[in-house]
């Protein structure tokens, strides 16, 4: 009786300790990964491999979408700096794969949707989104409203547990903390670039009507 008693103890002391090994190598692999978030989408070198990457993608909206007004030239830049931004990512988060995917849905859809007969919707089938006289909803916890907001700003997180979403979430900053960094770096370049080339035409048209003796 004693002998089962000690095994018995022995059994529990044991699953404990493993338990114990079992969240500190949890914690450690989570320690690691923020470490590395917060290195990641700091380094010069990635912000200059973005920005490279960046401008060779808004030459080519700039050539295909001469012609567009100035709302879908906008937008196609925002996309297109957000689809470079997921392709520098590499597939590694679930934010980056979410948007070269949904991308990819927008592109089919709008095809479908070009190529699609119009129908008529009969009034018999419209639904209404406002809610039955005298029923409201209820309202959530703050940390639940918070939490899907959150999801809400960050792609591909809708079914992401609360600890895999705030990983994500902080990655997703960082790497739009290093594109703001990238753009305004670019934008700085390319205003340079043009006041250079403003004044050398003005410096030219002033020596041109500059009278010789």
């Amino acid at each position: 009786m004693a002998s089962m008693s000690f095994n018995f103890e022995e059994n529990v002391d044991r699953s404990r300790e493993l338990k114990r090994r079992k969240r500190r190598k949890i914690e450690t692999v989570n320690q690691d990964r923020a470490k590395n978030n917060q290195i990641r989408w700091r380094s010069i070198a990635e912000q200059q491999t973005y920005s490279s990457k960046l401008v060779e993608a808004l030459r080519h909206v700039r050539q295909t979408s001469a012609a567009s007004n100035v709302s879908s030239r906008s937008r196609a830049i925002r996309e297109t700096a957000d689809k470079v931004l997921a392709i520098s990512a590499r597939g590694r988060t679930k934010w980056s794969r979410a948007i070269l995917t949904n991308r990819l849905k927008l592109r089919l859809k709008n095809h479908k949707k070009a190529n699609a007969k119009p129908r008529m919707a009969s009034p018999g089938n419209r639904r209404s989104n406002n809610p039955p006289n005298g029923v409201q909803k209820k309202r959530l916890p703050a940390l639940e409203r918070r939490t899907r907001v959150l999801r809400r700003l960050v792609p591909g997180s809708r079914k992401l547990s609360l600890p895999n979403l705030l990983e994500e979430a902080t990655d997703y900053i960082s790497a739009l903390e290093m594109q703001v960094r990238a753009m305004a770096s670019v934008a700085e370049h390319l205003t340079g670039a043009s006041n250079l080339a403003e004044s050398s035409n003005r410096l030219g048209m002033s020596l041109e009507h500059t009278p010789q003796r």
